[in-house]
């Protein structure tokens, strides 16, 4: 896993082989002139190695320099960041961190139901539909054709960005094939969530459900529709029209709508382009890629609790579906793990603590637990290894970002749930019966907090042991390096421990 480390490791045993033959007496490189150790005339441990030093190079002459190159460059290729649970987790905070270094930003999947909150000098921006790239004045930022889109939210976004001194003009576009969500969308989403009463998925009404349903049913309008004004206003009249009939009592203001859409058609269009040929070109160009997923495995329509799930896919499968680029292409996944658990709406979650006392109190308080897009108080529990696994095996993360750590400080003991068990027998997956998930039996190892203050902490060995200790174990059990580490909430509290920590193949 840790491949560039045990490289290192390799040439400081072979400098050490090397070193151990000279010691032996491996005299046959006296032809370059160089003394024997032992008629060094200093016999202190300077003039020993300072003996050593010169017989190594005796060595390389006659041998070849040792392999002492740091690894190769990172390959040519697009990054991902993903949420590893279920969405909350920090991912805006290393695309913004990242993206500094990055000529392209993208979403592939979802709408404005994400959110993705960044502090920059004491600044605060919240993202919901935008990539939180943005804030590079030098990259682009892609709406791929996975994305469904409400305009009047994307525009207010733009504009609320532009009041805070973001430009965006130019930097900003949006896949001619991503499919609109309109305000029926979002009506009917409220409508259908209660409806369901106690049985209540937990939607945030955003219409993005329904979006994706009118765009699977093939009667869905797309962002590039609004460039042929006839041909978008026959698809919406139908669209509106059908929802009509569907959903007794819904009205919709077909001219009002229309007239809206016919005022931001022409800035608009101006921002729509053919994604899919623009991503592959700044691909072939060399430019560097990274993609922002919104949401997370554990809220995917297939691979998470289903019902209680989002409506697209945020594992790493969209990016390719939701962009329009080869599988050949990505290169680093990154997997974005809150060092704990939380997760808004309904849904079983096994590892669920009450946040209304004790240790679940201090971490939604602390953490400060409050959805960005809906307002809502996120449930807290202890971090979930087995699901985290669950995640580590559909998306193949490549490192892991390991985010609020410092939200665990103070805590006397910190638990990790490490097996689920269920009528007696150990599980080795998230089963897909919620059910069965919701009675699992949870197993706990306990690990030893700490109590020192890690907001300045920049590297990995200023962390408490114990803090030290928990990071380590959470890398063992999942089998992924942890790359960043989370510890504090501004920008920059962020420990970076290096290309290193990253299983690339």
């Amino acid at each position: 896993m840790f491949r560039n480390v045990l490289r290192s490791t390799s040439t400081t045993a072979a400098m050490a082989a090397g070193a151990a033959a000279v010691f032996t007496g491996a005299n046959f490189m006296s032809s370059q002139g160089s003394e024997k150790v032992s008629e060094c005339a200093d016999n202190t441990v300077v003039g020993l190695l300072q003996g050593l030093t010169r017989k190594l190079s005796n060595i390389e002459a006659v041998l070849g320099t040792l392999d002492t190159k740091p690894p190769p460059p990172k390959k040519h290729g697009i990054d991902i960041v993903l949420g590893a649970q279920w969405g909350d987790e920090g991912k805006g905070k290393l695309v913004d961190m990242l993206s500094q270094e990055y000529d392209v930003c993208a979403r592939v999947a979802g709408g404005s139901n994400a959110g993705h909150t960044i502090v920059v000098d004491g600044v605060t921006y919240k993202f919901h539909l935008l990539p939180s790239g943005i804030l590079n004045a030098e990259a682009i930022c892609l709406i791929g054709n996975g994305v469904v889109v409400h305009l009047p939210s994307f525009l207010k976004e733009l504009d609320a960005l532009e009041t805070q001194g973001i430009s965006y003009k130019g930097r900003v576009f949006i896949s001619d094939r991503a499919h609109l969500v309109f305000d029926f969308h979002q009506a009917v989403d409220g409508a259908l969530e209660q409806r369901l009463g106690r049985n209540k998925i937990g939607t945030t009404k955003k219409g993005i459900g329904p979006a994706y349903a009118s765009k699977i049913s093939r009667n869905g309008v797309r962002v590039g529709d609004l460039k042929n004004w006839e041909y978008f206003e026959q698809r919406f009249r139908a669209l509106a029209e059908h929802h009509m009939r569907s959903y007794e009592g819904l009205e919709v203001d077909i001219e009002g709508e229309l007239a809206y859409y016919k005022s931001v058609s022409e800035r608009i269009s101006g921002m729509t382009r053919d994604t899919i040929g623009l991503t592959n070109k700044k691909y072939n160009e060399g430019k560097k890629i990274l993609v922002e997923g919104a949401n997370a495995t554990m809220l995917d329509i297939d691979f998470g609790t289903y019902p209680y799930v989002t409506s697209s896919n945020p594992s790493v499968g969209s990016v390719l579906t939701g962009l329009g680029v080869s599988p050949r292409k990505l290169n680093g996944i990154y997997g974005t793990v809150k060092a704990y658990c939380t997760r808004v709406g309904e849904g079983p979650f096994p590892t669920e603590l009450d946040i209304s006392v004790g240790i679940g109190h201090h971490l939604a308080n602390v953490g400060h637990e409050i959805g960005t897009t809906t307002g809502r108080s996120r449930r807290c529990g202890w971090l979930d290894i087995p699901q985290l696994k669950y995640s580590v095996a559909i998306n193949g993360f490549t490192s892991l970002n390991l985010t609020k750590v410092d939200v665990l400080t103070g805590l006397p003991n910190i638990k990790l749930a490490t097996k689920y068990k269920y009528k007696g027998e150990y599980l080795s997956t998230m089963p897909a019966s919620l059910s069965q998930l919701q009675d699992v039996e949870v197993e706990f190892e306990t690990l030893p907090g700490w109590t020192e203050d890690i907001t300045r902490c920049k590297t990995f060995d200023q962390l408490p042991v114990n803090c030290q200790n928990y990071i380590l174990r959470i890398e063992h059990l999942s089998g992924v390096p942890i790359r960043w580490i989370g510890v504090g909430p501004n920008r920059l509290d962020v420990i970076d421990r290096g290309e290193e920590f990253e299983s690339l193949e």
